[in-house]
């Protein structure tokens, strides 16, 4: 069985669950990958075929996205190219994780797609959302990378098609030593604005994880470096406490570990303020923007415990293989003929999942 998994690289936190995913697709059939977007820090340990610009936001430094940079970034033509170009035809099951590229070249080849995505969750009705609705927001999530059928991830456990969150092999490690220090991302802000914030502090050594920077310094009680995968996953698992983004990967492992969590929601992205919807339910505190006049909260919450109990289970690969057993050969006419017999699709389908899973090991 041939699988192409589209990964939406905008952002850190597509990739970081797509190492965890990847190693069990590569179990269950030939695998090929694909990337569209240019903003991630974190690379595959894996061979990528297909890279693509696709469509993506580009972070702003003021706490939301840069509309003009997205804006000059953008090329619909271009787009479209890699849309045509792209041959979702080859592949027996293709999976989508928020990627508009294979989203659209299978809308318009009338393939079946399979979203697996946390954009899934965050869109169904049964998950938590902000008091102001956003209908642009709303009809990107929708329409940006549309699919065929959809397996969401989310803080909880708000439907049975929606799963708690994927952890990274290397979170679900014993706890490291607890250090003081609080760790710092937050990617659609400006070194300079979280400086003139935290520096306001004094009592705290604040790590900082910079999209904008690609310099390790420090400032006062700041220390700033560029993102990269190990030393935020050691500063992660070694602090008192993260401040970040409402986005998804990042507060769901700070919840798993247990850590102090503070989430500012990014302005104008609806995904990020329904994700501070639902963590709000979950009891985390949230802060509307990163200013001066927030500093008497952000000491509070420094000063404060904070326990909020969840239980993110390693079940990875049973959703893979629930997806797996529900889609596979989802798009082949009704009968096929092979050889002198008619065989249906549901004979083809039990057998290609047997033998999937007896050479899986399950």
């Amino acid at each position: 069985m041939k699988i192409l998994y589209a990964i939406q690289g905008t952002g850190n936190g597509h990739l970081s669950r797509a190492r965890e995913i990847i190693p069990i697709l590569q179990k269950k059939g030939e695998l090929d990958l694909l990337i569209s977007g240019t903003q991630a820090d974190v690379d595959l340990p894996h061979p990528v075929k297909y890279r693509f610009k696709g469509l993506c936001f580009i972070f702003g430094k003021k706490g939301g996205v840069d509309v003009m940079a997205t804006y000059r970034k953008s090329n619909l033509k271009r787009l479209y190219e890699e849309i045509k170009s792209l041959p979702v035809e080859n592949y027996d099951l293709v999976i989508n994780d928020f990627e508009p590229v294979s989203a659209w070249a299978c809308r318009r080849k009338n393939k079946h797609c399979v979203g697996l995505s946390h954009q899934a969750a965050v869109i169904h009705p049964n998950a938590p959302k902000p008091k102001k609705t956003d209908l642009l927001g709303k009809a990107i999530l929708r329409n940006y990378a549309p699919v065929s059928v959809s397996y969401g991830f989310h803080f909880a456990s708000y439907s049975e098609d929606i799963f708690t969150p994927v952890i990274r092999s290397e979170i679900r490690i014993p706890q490291a030593d607890i250090k003081p220090h609080y760790t710092v991302y937050l990617p659609s802000y400006s070194d300079k604005r979280i400086i003139g914030v935290l520096s306001e502090i004094k009592n705290i050594e604040w790590q900082v994880f910079s999209k904008h920077n690609k310099k390790i310094y420090r400032e006062g009680n700041l220390f700033i470096r560029p993102i990269e995968n190990d030393t935020f996953i050691q500063s992660l698992l070694s602090c008192t406490g993260i401040l970040c983004g409402a986005g998804f990967e990042t507060p769901a492992e700070a919840l798993y570990l247990k850590k102090k969590l503070l989430a500012i929601p990014m302005k104008g992205q609806y995904e990020q303020q329904c994700n501070a919807a639902a963590l709000a339910t979950l009891g985390v505190p949230i802060l509307k923007s990163l200013k001066n006049k927030h500093l008497a909260k952000i000491k509070s919450w420094t000063m404060k415990p904070q326990s909020i109990p969840v239980l993110y289970p390693d079940i990875t690969e049973k959703i893979i293989d629930q997806l797996l057993r529900e889609n596979i050969f989802e798009d082949i006419k009704p009968a096929i003929s092979l050889g002198s017999g008619i065989h249906s699709v549901k004979t083809l389908k039990e057998k290609s999942l047997e033998r999937i899973l007896k050479q899986s090991g399950d």
